[in-house]
């Protein structure tokens, strides 16, 4: 595996293809994620991240038997794989909240998730817990980390990454990483969260860059927020010089800046990276 076969893995990060669904910046669109697969067929693009809201989760297909099969369906028709899932469903209902009603029935989600995940061959569930879904103080840790380890030893040997977004320093997020010693556990690294907060990118990737397992491409400025790749904050070369070294060939998802229909915008970037790629090549 070489650097620069990333180059026909890029996928999309849910919507981006389409206009926004009731006028969000990020969402399931309920009633259209159809029409994505083909948008994405014709960029040249591998996969789908698929998103999981915590508005109208019961019908989203990945939580539907029906569901699962309209998303092989579609895969199979386009050559568009779901490789990921982006489950902000945690970050409005946190497996470490400290209602106990809201925390038990969110592990029931994750098991529900988990279940069809590996039935639709994804390898990746990334959780967030940035925004209102920060680990704020060593409770929010330590009922995080118990919720994982307790789906983890309840489910052993599931052949499916949860791969950790948060907006904790290098050393913190290495220290929760340390708490949670099993292969399954792994980190999502987003390049425009990291720049917005001000992170080092060769500190990031020195503590746990051998753990991450899926990519959100995102350009940010300093404590702003998500500008066309390119003309932000993020250190680019910083950036591929740490995934050269890592070889990295995990999910790459174009999480980047979008105005209100997409594709035009989508495919000015996407252009961008690609070209940074040939150049490391």
């Amino acid at each position: 595996m070489t650097f620069s076969s990333l180059i026909p893995q890029i996928g999309v990060m849910q919507g981006r293809l389409l206009p926004k669904y009731k006028g969000r910046y990020q969402a399931h669109p309920v009633g259209y994620w159809q029409d994505e697969f083909a948008a994405a067929e014709k960029f040249g693009l591998s996969s789908i991240e698929f998103i999981l809201d915590y508005n109208d989760h019961e019908i989203n297909p990945l939580m539907r038997t029906d569901g699962l099969d309209e998303i092989k369906a579609a895969a199979a028709r386009t050559g568009v794989a779901v490789k990921s899932v982006c489950a902000d469903y945690f970050m409005e209902a946190p497996l470490h909240s400290a209602d106990s009603a809201v925390a038990t029935g969110s592990m029931e989600i994750l098991n529900k998730l988990a279940e069809n995940a590996v039935i639709l061959g994804i390898t990746d569930v990334v959780i967030p817990c940035v925004d209102q879904s920060s680990l704020k103080g060593e409770d929010d840790k330590k009922r995080f980390t118990e919720a994982l380890t307790r789906f983890l030893e309840n489910n052993r040997g599931i052949r499916l990454n949860l791969a950790l977004e948060t907006d904790l320093g290098p050393q913190e997020f290495g220290s929760l990483l340390e708490a949670l010693p099993f292969s399954q556990i792994t980190v999502n690294y987003d390049s425009g969260n990291s720049a917005s907060l001000g992170y080092d990118i060769k500190e990031e990737f020195g503590v746990y860059g051998k753990r991450i397992t899926d990519l959100h491409i995102k350009d940010r400025l300093h404590q702003g927020g998500s500008v066309v790749l390119g003309t932000g904050n993020v250190k680019w070369d910083n950036f591929f010089e740490e995934l050269k070294q890592l070889n990295y060939s995990g999910v790459t998802i174009m999480q980047a800046f979008r105005d209100d229909e997409g594709t035009q915008i989508f495919k000015k970037q996407l252009d961008w990276l690609q070209n940074q790629l040939k150049q490391i090549q």
